[in-house]
């Protein structure tokens, strides 16, 4: 089993910056890809980001691209997700979430059926 924890949401003026962060566990956790994805009240759950075991490989979802930055620290089991210049329509639940892949194509990073461990979430609230 995978634990997944999230922390780093909160309150933050648009236009500011907020680096949200995920911390691993568990005893099958090893060569996984990992992803964000975020749900606004009264949306789907929809796609961030996601970076491969070796971290040679980022995706991003057109919303957040060139404001986003993903990385992880595979010694220390974590994965962060930066984002600068919030909008209010960032504001949403932000979820970590582990694959049981290493590495896939663009369109298998994007669905969540794709996940198999899931975080708690972390609320992110952007104002005007």
């Amino acid at each position: 089993q995978v634990q997944l924890e999230e922390s780093g949401g909160g309150l933050v003026q648009a236009g500011g910056s907020l680096r949200l962060s995920c911390a691993a566990s568990g005893r099958t956790f090893g060569r996984n890809a990992m992803g964000w994805f975020r749900q606004a009240p009264g949306k789907d759950r929809e796609f961030v980001a996601a970076i491969n075991w070796s971290a040679t490989n980022t995706i991003y979802d057109d919303s957040v691209k060139g404001r986003a930055t993903i990385s992880r620290d595979n010694a220390k089991n974590t994965v962060s997700l930066q984002i600068n210049n919030l909008k209010p329509e960032d504001t949403a639940v932000y979820y970590c979430a582990a694959s049981i892949r290493e590495d896939g194509s663009r369109w298998y990073f994007f669905s969540s059926s794709n996940y198999a461990y899931w975080g708690p979430g972390t609320q992110v609230t952007v104002s005007i």
